[in-house]
């Protein structure tokens, strides 16, 4: 019993060691971006973003449906600095839903409420937001709004919570299970992407230990489902998709009550199970001229995520 003990402890000690070392070597890979060259990071972020233009979001869209896989389009550009920019943004997102009804795919769209106007004028984002809205609504399609950083919750919750009691049945939105907050935002959201999130945050708002991020989002998810909610479980994460399956599964959730996420080339294998499965799954298409703020922003803000960008490409050049 002493010597099970003993191994046990000694066993977790190591793999603490190597979970540390492993994110030491994920932000040592995002401090060196800055130096990569521009075609070197678009060669590695091909992957995970469709491309510059509408027509590659839409070829890269069909590929995933002929898989059995959903999708969501985003049009990169959370930079915008005027209010022209903000309705050129909200002009392609209109773009893409015609797209997406002429082809029928079957696909959604998500958008970032700073990309809309937020930080420029609360009441031109409004306008661009419901504007996508009602076209979406008249396509049958959906809409999902982003949550960005924690300036934004607010903000972001109120729109959709505005858009939610006029009456569009046709907009969702995303909570962060590493907010302290999360808890007590989740009462009358109908429709939830939840994610663990990924802007750095002062500890006073956001956890920031591994497992208490994990424990948080079990237990969202938990109250979502018990709610009535639709919940679309976004994760990478192997324990939080068990869990996930777990909470569906103890709920008697039909496959119509539910959905997972992933992000453009993560964990494809992991997709394509969960999609044998029986499980509907949708993938996150970014495209857009932005691709390379894009990239070095996600990869700064998500340490992990350049992790598997570069084990992907080590397998990749040097087989499995």
């Amino acid at each position: 019993m002493l010597h099970v003990g003993l191994y046990g402890a000694s066993f977790g000690s190591v793999w603490i060691t190597i979970r540390a070392l492993v994110a030491l070597l994920d932000r040592a890979i995002v401090r060196l971006l800055p130096a990569v060259p521009r075609p070197v990071v678009q060669r590695l972020s091909s992957r995970y973003i469709a491309g510059p233009s509408l027509d590659d979001a839409v070829r890269v869209v069909r590929r995933l449906n002929a898989k059995g896989k959903l999708a969501t389009v985003d049009v990169l550009g959370e930079e915008i600095s005027n209010p022209d920019e903000a309705r050129a943004i909200a002009g392609q997102y209109h773009d893409v839903l015609a797209r997406i009804d002429a082809e029928g795919l079957d696909a959604n769209v998500s958008v970032k409420l700073t990309a809309l106007g937020l930080e420029l004028d609360t009441e031109l984002c409004r306008e661009n937001l419901e504007a996508v809205v009602l076209d979406a609504a008249a396509r049958s399609n959906f809409v999902r709004i982003d949550m960005e950083d924690s300036s934004t919750t607010d903000r972001t919750l109120g729109l959709y919570r505005a858009l939610s009691e006029a009456g569009h049945a046709n907009v969702g939105v995303v909570v962060q299970a590493y907010l302290r907050r999360t808890a007590d935002d989740l009462p009358g959201l109908a429709n939830v992407r939840l994610c663990k999130g990924i802007y750095v945050e002062p500890v006073e708002i956001a956890y920031r230990e591994f497992e208490a991020v994990r424990a948080n989002f079990v237990r969202s998810l938990e109250s979502l489902v018990a709610d009535g909610a639709y919940v679309a479980i976004a994760t990478h994460d192997e324990h939080l998709i068990a869990e996930g399956l777990r909470v569906v599964r103890e709920a008697g959730l039909g496959r119509e009550q539910y959905e997972f996420q992933m992000l453009l080339g993560v964990r494809p294998d992991r997709a394509d199970e969960l999609v044998a499965d029986g499980h509907r799954l949708r993938v996150y298409v970014p495209y857009g001229t932005h691709w390379y703020e894009y990239s070095v922003r996600r990869l700064q803000e998500n340490p992990k995520l350049a992790g598997y960008v570069a084990a992907d490409t080590f397998r990749r050049a040097f087989g499995r």
